[in-house]
């Protein structure tokens, strides 16, 4: 019993916590912030290519932006493809790498990956295809070009993150037939 004051520690748990982790300093934010991300994610090739969407989905609407595009009516349809399909892409990058998924374990992600991409890879093979048709030799032609050019592209983009949407959904399980047959 002695030795009982000197074994004694006064440190609270979120003092050591806090000192740890640097407290309320900008390198305590930063630890807390990446500690939550999903970094192996940023480094496989369906976050590269969503990044590829993203950045190269920018560039289509922003050159049908930069152009009279409510002129053709047809364009209308390939903006509304073009936003709404990088909102979702962004916002769905940013739920899987702050890992979302595994707080909401109820909805099948696998599932819905798949769908979305594969979704959005038929939407987007519309829009290109009208995008390309819509293109005129006028005032805005290198715009309106060069945004078929990128339509193609992220539609390929698309198209290649389906693929390894449902290579994943496979590998996850997704056939209920294979799960409940004992082999």
């Amino acid at each position: 019993m002695a030795d009982f004051p000197s074994n004694v520690t006064t440190e609270t748990s979120t003092n050591a916590q806090s000192s740890q982790q640097g407290g309320n300093t900008l390198r305590g934010l930063a630890t807390q912030v990446s500690s939550g991300m999903d970094m192996s994610f940023v480094r496989s090739i369906p976050a590269m290519l969503m990044i590829a969407e993203i950045v190269l989905g920018l560039l289509h609407w922003a050159l049908i932006a930069s152009t009279l595009y409510t002129v053709i009516p047809a364009y209308g349809w390939v903006m509304f493809v073009a936003v709404t399909s990088w909102l979702f892409t962004l916002i769905l990058f940013i739920l899987i790498l702050y890992r979302v998924q595994r707080r909401l374990p109820s909805v099948p992600w696998t599932l819905v990956v798949m769908v979305y991409h594969g979704v959005v890879t038929v939407l987007y093979l519309i829009a290109f295809i009208t995008n390309a048709a819509c293109v005129y030799h006028g005032f805005y032609y290198g715009h309106l070009a060069a945004a078929a050019f990128f339509a193609a592209v992220v539609t390929i983009a698309y198209g290649v993150s389906a693929f390894f949407a449902y290579l994943d959904w496979r590998g996850d399980g997704g056939n209920a037939a294979t799960n409940t047959v004992p082999t």
